[in-house]
């Protein structure tokens, strides 16, 4: 019986030219590894820089698409950008939670790969396909607007939507895991855009909650 699930296929953008590929690799494992053990899923990791991420919770595809950019810029080096390309499919598929994705090759799957092909070619970062009905014109233009929001984190404005998307916390609990002051807390996620990225990924969340209706 299928599930409705996401899919997210992506990419390092110009990991060649980053010098540490190891410490890349790390903080791969460690956010995909977060990811798929908080939203019911599995991941893998292929060519060094290339990864899916299946997840039994669709709803949460697009919090888990900002986590793992986040925590890339976040760790970026002192001279290089790091970000990823990802494209996300949801849609009913016969994956199931904890099963091996070696193997997976179902229509979401396809389509999150298809997907990838097609950034690769064009500048965006951030694409939304659903396998089981249309995507709306003004979800396409909230995606537009969520990658550019992105595109201008620093490290510090996406370390702290890292720990935002993480933790359901204070600012002065966010602080104090930083060991900063609340008031540095605020600065940051004002810089990230915070409650715009939050409203954006509450959409999101309630419409991919949503089941296709039945043709």
């Amino acid at each position: 019986m299928a599930i409705r699930l996401a899919v997210l296929t992506g990419d390092v953008i110009d990991s060649r030219r980053i010098d540490d590929a190891r410490r890349l690799r790390r903080v791969l494992d460690a956010v995909l590894t977060r990811l798929a053990d908080r939203h019911d899923g599995a991941y893998q990791r292929y060519r060094g820089d290339g990864f899916q991420l299946a997840l039994g919770r669709a709803d949460a595809a697009l919090d888990a698409a900002m986590a793992l950019r986040a925590a890339l810029i976040a760790n970026s080096d002192a001279d290089r950008r790091w970000d990823a390309r990802l494209a996300i499919a949801v849609g009913r598929d016969r994956w199931r939670p904890g099963h091996e994705l070696a193997s997976a090759d179902g229509p979401v799957f396809v389509a999150s790969g298809q997907a990838l092909d097609t950034l690769d070619e064009g500048d965006a970062h951030l694409s939304l396909n659903l396998t089981d009905g249309p995507i709306e014109p003004c979800q396409t233009l909230l995606l537009r607007y969520l990658d550019a929001l992105v595109d201008g984190w620093s490290p510090y404005a996406a370390e702290i939507v890292g720990l935002r998307l993480e933790h359901d916390e204070t600012q002065q609990a966010l602080a104090k895991r930083l060991g900063i002051r609340q008031p540095s807390v605020h600065k940051r996620l004002r810089a990230a855009r915070w409650p715009l990225v939050a409203d954006t990924l509450t959409h999101f969340r309630e419409r991919l909650a949503q089941e296709a209706p039945t043709p």
